[in-house]
């Protein structure tokens, strides 16, 4: 699974394992939050003389379930979040994550400030985060901000009157990776 190319610099390419990886999403609102997972369609990550330096990462929406709820809520909301309302998963079946480039941060052990671009909703919007990768994982936690990928339901921003269902335009996304 590891492709080494003999360039000047050892350039690796290592799969993300999908079963041993996940994606975990929290939504709030005034009244509470929600969280659940997402799976994992693809992923890859690039080290450079083992030095993280890219990757890419595809999501697949059709898999979004949310874990604090049972029963007819569960299923209403996980029906919501596909709905055009929101996600509309049918148009648009993946998301995607393209690591642009990653600096180390100095002085860190292990820290890396990344560029990349996030698509939602056929919508491309440059993101930057710090990720910490270990040996043979990566964490992340994204927050991000769905009003710009089109993303408006129940958004304070673009509705008003909407008292305590008002749903926070950020959401947070904390990805674990093992490679």
């Amino acid at each position: 699974k590891i492709n080494t190319h003999s360039h000047n610099n050892n350039s690796t390419k290592k799969d993300v394992n999908l079963s041993k990886s996940s994606v975990k999403w929290i939504g709030e609102k005034v009244t509470g939050s929600h969280e659940g997972n997402i799976q994992i369609k693809e992923g890859h990550l690039h080290f450079n003389d083992n030095l993280f330096s890219g990757g890419n990462i595809v999501i697949d929406m059709s898999t979004i379930e949310c874990t604090d709820l049972e029963g007819d809520s569960k299923s209403n909301i996980e029906g919501h979040l596909s709905s055009d309302d929101f996600f509309g998963v049918q148009k648009f079946p993946t998301a995607s994550l393209e690591i642009i480039k990653a600096d180390k941060i100095k002085y860190s052990k292990n820290k890396f400030n990344v560029s990349a671009i996030l698509e939602i909703k056929n919508i491309k919007q440059n993101i930057e985060f710090d990720a910490v990768i270990e040996k043979d994982n990566a964490k992340v936690d994204l927050v991000i901000d769905r009003t710009k990928f089109n993303v408006r339901y129940g958004s304070g921003s673009f509705f008003e009157n909407l008292g305590d269902k008002m749903i926070y335009d950020d959401f947070t996304l904390s990805v674990n990776l093992e490679f």
